[in-house]
């Protein structure tokens, strides 16, 4: 069906203002109204929809320091719902993976697309229209998607496309033959690849945008900057150095951390919250048929504490005797850890739980064990229970009932997608 070509072209689909979108789709009196959404422990803002940014409410901005303009305003203010984004983010990537051949999925809210082989069968700008359109019809998410001769193009594309409503959510850079006055409007801290630090490193040496970047000779690029930043210049320059990463990566670790939304100063509620941490991970590398072979646990108060408060923190590695994704066995074990760490008298504001020496589940080796295979049924029943009732419908008595030590989300809204309680009703 799909014709080859050799000059590749690549497009980015971004899906706009992700979590105040996703907000939105369930609440349609929300639309064209100011949103923003929180951070952990409802401390700073994460994200703004358009109408929020025209107020000047910045992003990563403390929640505190917007009241003001959020109160005058009627602005709505919801509290992170990662369940709901991850749910909302799977139907978009499925959708863009049914309609483009080759996909490489980004971020939670960003997924490349090499498209060169659909140029003898659509007009780019129009596919990507129609791409658009149904994305939104069949998510209600809006996205912008930006198409380039390379990654790092496609990439200032999408923020065109983004920025400029006359695009309508999509802007090819490949009809444009000379890209020069483009690049003069990219600042050079928006370029792709060019990080924080060097965008300062740059502008020092009177570089401040895309443009005046590409300008420089390859040797000093190469002498401050390294080979990624040579690829970047030619990237820029139509010279494409990355090919898409959609190959499956083994996950090395899995890591599940908090900070408390109340400070925890007894052993009993650090049981809980590192009970329902090691829970959580558990339960992420069952679904991907993996085992780990040591867990790392952390404990400390918080960095900025008065100076009449004692900084604390401290950290153990527990090995295992046979590597396993067993709730049980892995509670028990890290709760051994924690009470060789866990210290009296302190105001603890965070922990966290890292399964490290991950590999592949063998599933052969567990028929030679009895117990392993019990072991096995009762957790994939575990996994089954709560996939069917909800999250956290079953859990271990360790984790805790009010856990009083949670995250501060105050603004929270439901699981829509995930939990069948939290299921809109439509009345015709």
């Amino acid at each position: 069906m799909y014709i080859k070509d050799k000059k590749k072209v690549f497009a980015l689909a971004d899906c706009n203002s992700f979590y105040a979108s996703c907000e939105r789709v369930f609440n349609p009196k929300l639309k064209n109204k100011p949103v923003v959404v929180l951070s952990n422990n409802d401390g700073c803002i994460v994200a703004r929809t358009n109408e929020a940014k025209a107020l000047g409410i910045k992003m990563g901005e403390p929640l505190f320091k917007a009241k003001k303009i959020i109160e005058k305003n009627n602005v709505k203010v919801f509290s992170s719902n990662y369940t709901l984004y991850g749910s909302m983010s799977n139907r978009v990537m499925k959708i863009l993976g049914q309609l483009f051949p080759n996909i490489e999925i980004y971020s939670i809210d960003e997924a490349f697309m090499e498209i060169s082989s659909l140029k003898k069968i659509y007009n780019y700008s129009k596919y990507a229209m129609e791409v658009r359109e149904i994305i939104l019809k069949w998510t209600g998410i809006p996205v912008s998607i930006g198409i380039g001769e390379t990654k790092t193009l496609a990439k200032i594309a999408n923020q065109i496309a983004k920025d400029n409503p006359r695009t309508r959510g999509v802007f090819d850079i490949t009809k444009i033959k000379n890209k020069e006055e483009i690049l003069k409007t990219i600042k050079v801290e928006k370029v792709w690849g060019i990080g924080n630090k060097l965008s300062k490193f740059l502008i020092k040496n009177n570089i401040h945008n895309a443009y005046e970047f590409i300008q420089q000779d390859n040797r000093w690029i190469r002498k401050n900057m390294n080979i990624l930043g040579l690829k970047t210049k030619m990237e820029l320059n139509n010279i494409s150095c990355y090919e898409l990463d959609n190959n499956f990566k083994l996950r090395k670790s899995c890591c599940v951390s908090r900070s408390f939304g109340k400070r925890i100063t007894y052993l009993k509620d650090m049981r809980e919250a590192v009970s329902t941490f090691i829970t959580r991970a558990a339960e992420k590398i069952r679904n991907e048929k993996l085992i780990t072979n040591n867990i790392n646990l952390y404990i400390r108060t918080s960095p900025f504490n008065k100076k009449s408060e004692e900084f604390y923190t401290n950290s153990i590695s527990v090995p295992l005797d046979s590597p396993t994704n067993n709730t049980i066995t892995l509670n028990k074990k890290v709760l051994n850890g924690l009470n060789k760490i866990f210290k009296k008298g302190y105001l603890y504001q965070k922990a966290g739980v890292i399964l490290s020496g991950l590999e592949v589940e063998n599933a052969d080796l567990n028929l030679f064990k009895e117990d392993d295979k019990k072991k096995e049924v009762l957790m994939n029943a575990f996994d089954s229970i709560n996939r069917k009732y909800g999250k956290n419908f079953l859990r271990i008595a360790s984790e805790g009932v009010e856990k009083k030590w949670l995250m501060k989300r105050s603004r929270c809204s439901s699981n829509f997608t995930t939990n069948l309680e939290d299921l809109l009703t439509v009345r015709c």
